[in-house]
């Protein structure tokens, strides 16, 4: 059994105007030396552009490199409507030629379709994005979710609503990411138990928040961090729901956030909760 599907229609309603497509396209492998760019409907490649090139290049493959979309132009050229990013980058790395989809298309056509092409392209959630490089044998993903799972805690593969979720849930990949760099392995799953291991375990609780703020009041104190049984103990008797609201109606400083709010309520009962495991300022 796989987790392939069909192509399906469903319930989806077909447009009603005439049906006009225009010519077939062709598929051909083309120089890079006979594609140019149209500045007059293509961006220039500076800043975040070049890091994307960059970024294609290092990990360049033919298995991650969709074909371009073109259009012939005088002079036996052609005019990269779609891909110039991708042709940058495989001239970078000193290839001569790339895939490319030839359209038959005038100067305002081939604006028209570049607008098309770039203004309708859905743009995958990071929560798709993470489960894909899971799949790929990303390093950092596979890092995510081992942590999580030594933790109980489950990150969904699409936003649902709050109701929808179920203890142990988690749409905070962010969060989870972020605490994984500043706080490392330990220190994130510790704080994640701290609520899929107490009465803390309820839909919602595993919130960006709360995952920093905890981490954050661990990281405070590494005896703390590593109180065991006793510091989930602790945790059944701190209230996260509550001490979130409380943070966010709390009157803070400009340039504070609501976690860094949340993580000095946390430190101030655990100073009470866990007198033994202090340590000095």
């Amino acid at each position: 059994m796989t987790d392939h599907r069909p192509i399906a229609t469903g319930d989806l309603k077909a447009p009603e105007s005439g049906f006009k497509p225009g010519p077939a396209p062709m598929l051909q492998w083309l120089k890079i030396a006979d594609l140019v760019v149209d500045d007059r409907y293509q961006r220039p490649i500076y800043g975040a552009g070049h890091r994307n090139v960059r970024e294609i290049a290092e990990r360049f493959s033919w298995s991650k490199f969709a074909p371009l979309i073109v259009a012939p132009v005088e002079g036996g050229k052609f005019a990269v409507i779609d891909g110039q990013h991708r042709a940058t980058a495989a001239a970078l790395r000193g290839l001569e030629s790339v895939p490319a989809q030839v359209i038959i298309a005038d100067e305002i056509e081939q604006a028209a379709a570049f607008k098309a092409v770039n203004g309708q392209v859905t743009r995958m959630h990071k929560l798709a994005v993470q489960h894909a490089a899971l799949m790929a044998g990303d390093a950092d993903a596979l890092a995510i979710k081992a942590a999580c799972d030594a933790a109980g805690v489950a990150i969904l593969r699409y936003p649902v609503a709050l109701p929808s979720l179920k203890p142990g849930e988690t749409l905070a990949l962010g969060a989870v990411k972020e605490a994984l760099k500043s706080f490392g392995h330990d220190a994130l799953v510790t704080a994640m138990m701290c609520v899929t291991e107490t009465s803390n375990n309820r839909p919602g609780l595993l919130a960006a928040d709360i995952i920093k703020a905890v981490c954050a009041a661990l990281a405070s104190n590494e005896r703390w961090r590593d109180g065991g049984e006793a510091l989930f103990a602790a945790f059944d008797v701190i209230d996260l729901e509550d001490e979130l609201e409380e943070a966010r109606c709390s009157r803070r400083a400009k340039g504070v956030a609501v976690w860094e709010v949340l993580a000095d309520r946390i430190k101030a009962i655990l100073r009470d909760a866990l007198p033994m495991v202090e340590v000095a300022p």
